[in-house]
């Protein structure tokens, strides 16, 4: 059965993206079969896949709106072996044009139906921001994957996207659940992060990854080449973690 993650915070820089790319390109690695959906019109994840986002005709745009069916825009991230539903920035506009739209908030959840039982994760990159996009995205989820800094803003952004989960869950989404905090850019040498991650463990419990992030920079690399960090340096600390993170996510699925 199909497990839908949508990777949500918004606060921006905290490594939704670079989580999507690589959380995809090692889930593909361990076997599973995998659609990841840009929903961000910076199309960050659709270059970071591999995918010229400035060519593209039709994007997860076109698909919101009703104008052509997912399958029509699908296309494959050639490196990270993953199905890629793409955005660019004409994605920007689509809040203003879906204000009007019937079901506007489970567009995308509706769009998924025909293509979902194809693959065992869809995983969403939502934009750093608690939008309509984001929304489309909490609306489709099974549960939520956030990414997140050791630091006490961080916390404070937590607490709000909490509380959009909990109103998500109350008008649209009653089985929307937070699947786990992730521990993203870690340096085990600062103090602050260190009682940043003690703390989140102790309000949260086993809701917190094992599994952290490291501050890598093969990791900060793999971008500007259009690659996974798996296939950048596989054995980088940050393709390993990745590596880790997805076989935890199976761990808990199974």
């Amino acid at each position: 059965m199909v497990k839908i993650l949508a990777i949500a915070n918004q606060k921006g820089g905290v490594g939704k993206t670079t989580t999507g790319i690589n959380l995809a390109a090692s889930l593909v690695a361990v076997g599973k079969r995998v659609l990841l959906v840009d929903l961000d019109p910076q199309g960050n994840t659709t270059m970071g896949s591999g995918v010229d986002k400035r060519g593209l005709q039709q994007t997860i745009y076109h698909v919101l709106l009703g104008e052509q069916p997912i399958t029509e825009v699908r296309v494959v991230s050639t490196p990270g072996k993953y199905d890629l539903i793409p955005a660019n920035q004409e994605l920007a506009g689509t809040e203003v044009e879906m204000v009007n739209l019937e079901q506007r908030e489970t567009r995308l959840k509706t769009a998924l139906q025909p293509v979902k039982e194809e693959y065992d994760f869809i995983l969403m990159d939502c934009p750093p921001s608690l939008n309509l996009l984001t929304l489309n995205g909490l609306c489709a989820a099974h549960s939520v994957v956030i990414p997140m800094q050791c630091e006490y803003f961080a916390l404070e952004g937590l607490s709000d996207l909490v509380n959009t989960i909990r109103k998500v869950r109350l008008n649209f989404n009653p089985t929307l659940k937070i699947e786990g905090l992730l521990r993203t850019m870690f340096d085990p040498r600062n103090v602050l992060a260190k009682q940043v991650s003690d703390q989140l463990q102790q309000h949260f419990g086993n809701k917190v990854y094992r599994t952290v992030i490291p501050r890598n920079v093969r990791l900060a690399e793999a971008p500007g080449f259009g690659v996974p960090v798996l296939f950048h340096d596989k054995l980088s600390k940050g393709a390993q973690a990745y590596l880790a993170l997805a076989k935890e996510i199976m761990g808990a699925t199974a």
